[in-house]
């Protein structure tokens, strides 16, 4: 089973696969660091209490916010009474809470779109703060609040990179066929595992998943993986880890 995800966040899905008796491959496939440029987001943070929602769509995201505001001797535990946040995913919530900042809505479906169709209140005359990845993100969220009349400010909280190459063990299993599956968890992922593949192997890389079934977490990513790589064999549903891991085991029975 190959594991693509942040360098950072590979310990809480290698777990959770492991206890549902799979061999891991981990491929890193993103390095999150910061943003090339501080300032719009610094500006954003230092006028928080005019803003009446934080939308946050990954645990990235809220790291990246808590950690700017620490800097400025704050967090989001100590955010202005009336900003209220908003998070997308089952992850991204838990990272609030463990942050001290606990969402005050979470949609029933763990993708963007869902938020912005169970949204509790009218966003007419709201002033949203959007964090969000540098580049390759959607901007469904800012434009849907947009034409529902909210004010949006969306800033770039972090980015993320595709590390320099596979990890010599993994190369080697995806080299010798020693892998039934491959999980993405964001389209950029499936991006970045193309590239390395395709450092790895040259242009025969495509032929290194034929023996692999392709699993996506969510819609968007199984829009990039039809792209990217041509082919998916399963999404999950829920979109989230625990949903992964049971869709990879429908892939493969």
């Amino acid at each position: 089973m190959v594991l693509t995800r942040a360098e950072t966040q590979l310990g809480e899905a290698r777990r959770l696969f492991e206890r549902a008796g799979a061999a891991v491959l981990d491929l890193p496939a993103l390095v999150i660091g910061p943003p090339d440029h501080w300032g719009p987001l610094d500006d954003a943070l230092a006028d928080l209490d005019s803003f009446h929602w934080l939308v946050v769509s990954s645990a990235n995201g809220a790291q990246a916010v808590d950690g700017r505001l620490r800097e400025r001797g704050s967090s989001l535990a100590r955010r202005p009474r009336s900003l209220r946040i908003a998070a997308v995913g089952r992850r991204t919530a838990l990272c609030l809470e463990e942050l001290g900042a606990p969402a005050d809505f979470v949609p029933p479906r763990f993708v963007a779109d869902s938020l912005v169709e169970h949204f509790p209140v009218s966003a007419w005359g709201l002033r949203i703060l959007l964090p969000r990845v540098q580049s390759g993100g959607r901007t469904l969220l800012a434009e849907a609040f947009g034409e529902a009349g909210a004010r949006v400010v969306e800033v770039a909280a972090y980015e993320s990179r595709c590390p320099q190459a596979l990890p010599p063990a993994t190369a080697e299993a995806l080299r010798q066929g020693g892998a039934d599956a491959i999980a993405f968890s964001s389209g950029k992922t499936v991006e970045h595992t193309a590239r390395l593949l395709a450092a790895a192997f040259g242009s025969d890389w495509p032929q290194v998943l034929q023996r692999l079934a392709v699993v996506s977490i969510g819609p968007q990513t199984s829009r990039v993986c039809l792209d990217q790589l041509g082919r998916l064999d399963a999404e999950a549903d829920p979109h989230d880890l625990p949903g992964l891991v049971e869709a990879c085991a429908k892939a493969l029975a």
